[in-house]
């Protein structure tokens, strides 16, 4: 039997907005992974006008289903000071700090954002501390190396893991062996976690993380290819501990 391994540990600060590859976290039960869509970028649609709010749907943030470029930016974040550095092929680099420099990195996004649609306005975290995912439950998501390499393999292509925005790749996995996890609970470090259900995928996968454009339509190929739209699982924190990169997943009975 192949071991299991956690491969990949992805954070997104700021929603659609960055992803960043970490060694290690600490994971607390029912919360969400640490400094991961801790913040968004609510546009001027968004109908609120606060800077700590509860959870809103993500039609009210800037997102990637809306513009694909925005799969392009990466980040860099340093959780102990708050300093953060994001980066674009097509523009200069963003330097600051977070939340203190939110009106500055409302500013650097407005160029990459479409002109027709409500502009970026401010940002925002929630008041409870959670994360601002698309669903409001403290969900991590997690994601299997191989249903990615198959899928990559049915398209031709070489498919970047940042299409999807996941945190926790595992390696090791028979193919969407992860739908077969859920109503289960896996040990990764010292943590648990219970996988709760599939994650259904939107038109921010279909653009190329390197290039910001459209690039491979995903969805197209998931649906042809299995018959769903679905691509990897969501799961919850049941006891906390600390996870790293290599170590051993145990699927519990």
């Amino acid at each position: 039997m192949t071991p299991v391994r956690l491969a990949r540990l992805v954070r997104h600060p700021i929603k659609s907005v960055g992803y960043q590859e970490i060694e290690r976290a600490a994971l607390t039960q029912g919360r969400p992974l640490p400094f991961d869509r801790l913040w968004a970028v609510a546009t001027e649609a968004a109908g609120f006008d606060a800077d700590r709010i509860d959870w809103q749907p993500k039609m009210r943030f800037v997102r990637g289903a809306a513009e694909g470029t925005l799969q392009a930016v990466r980040a860099d974040f340093d959780a102990a000071s708050g300093a953060i550095t994001l980066s674009h092929p097509i523009c200069d680099d963003f330097h600051g700090r977070l939340p203190d420099d939110g009106d500055a990195l409302v500013a650097w996004l407005r160029p990459l954002w479409p002109a027709n649609r409500p502009h970026p306005a401010r940002l925002v975290s929630r008041a409870d501390g959670g994360a601002l995912t698309d669903v409001p439950e403290p969900f991590l998501a997690i994601l299997s190396t191989t249903s990615h390499r198959i899928l990559g393999k049915r398209m031709g292509l070489d498919l970047s893991i940042h299409r999807w925005r996941g945190n926790l790749w595992l390696d090791g996995l028979a193919p969407w062996e992860e739908f077969n996890l859920i109503g289960k609970e896996v040990q990764i470090g010292t943590a648990r976690l219970r996988v709760e259900e599939r994650i259904t995928r939107c038109a921010a996968t279909t653009f190329d993380p390197l290039t910001g454009r459209a690039g491979g339509d995903t969805l197209a190929a998931l649906e042809h290819g299995w018959g769903h739209r679905d691509f990897g699982v969501y799961a919850r924190v049941t006891v906390p501990g600390d996870i790293s990169v290599d170590d051993e997943v145990t699927i519990l009975p």
